[in-house]
């Protein structure tokens, strides 16, 4: 499988059941974790993607650290946004340090980007996710994923993840939403009447609410 990366250069090959990681993440604990249950292959400037996962889909991670530090990461989620090539997820840790700076990075990259945005608590729940996220590449999904009775892959359990994060929407609430509208985009541009009849008025006013609020 081979995939533009989003800086132009050529192809990327990413061998099945493999992850094509950054050379960056060479030694961390997200790549110790991981080794012995995929295969990795580090390459370098593969910026500013952190992962690849397939020919279309990619990892970008954004640390404690990138958190705390300010706003530098929001370049790299536009330049993978802007490429058609790719399928962006965004993984970010959360924690007791970061907690206070992800309203506004999930503001950013959900309403903003439209990007589907994964919080973890560390680099160890990280490494599962990317690992069984690889796991389920060969499943083909359906134009809408959320009305199949099959188990959704981990890229649909990250956007539903993200619903869930909507004030008033629980996990059953949420998967009635993206049945109706399987994507941010289309969640977002929802009136008040369109969301009514699946999760009620209540429930329809923070949603609408959500993706209205100002800047």
């Amino acid at each position: 499988m081979e995939g533009k990366p989003a800086d132009g250069r050529g192809p990327v090959h990413v061998p099945f059941g493999h992850i094509v990681a950054n050379e960056k993440w060479r030694g961390s604990q997200l790549a110790q974790e991981m080794q012995g249950k995929i295969k990795l292959v580090f390459e370098a400037d593969l910026t500013p993607v952190d992962f690849y996962l397939s020919s279309r889909s990619c990892i970008l991670y954004v640390t404690e650290a990138d958190l705390v530090a300010g706003n530098g990461y929001r370049k790299r989620l536009v330049r993978v946004r802007n490429s058609s090539n790719l399928q962006g997820i965004v993984v970010v840790e959360k924690t007791q340090m970061s907690e206070q700076y992800f309203p506004a990075m999930q503001k950013f990259t959900v309403l903003d980007l439209g990007m589907v945005l994964l919080p973890v608590a560390s680099q160890t729940e990280a490494s599962c996710l990317l690992v069984q996220l690889v796991q389920e590449q060969a499943k083909e999904p359906s134009k809408n994923p959320f009305l199949r009775k099959k188990r959704p892959l981990i890229s649909e359990l990250s956007l539903l993840r993200t619903v869930q994060q909507i004030p008033g929407v629980g996990k059953t609430k949420a998967v009635l939403l993206l049945q109706k509208f399987p994507s941010i985009q289309q969640l977002s541009n929802a009136s008040v009447p369109d969301l009514e009849p699946v999760v009620g008025p209540a429930v329809a006013q923070h949603v609408h609410g959500f993706f209205t609020q100002s800047s």
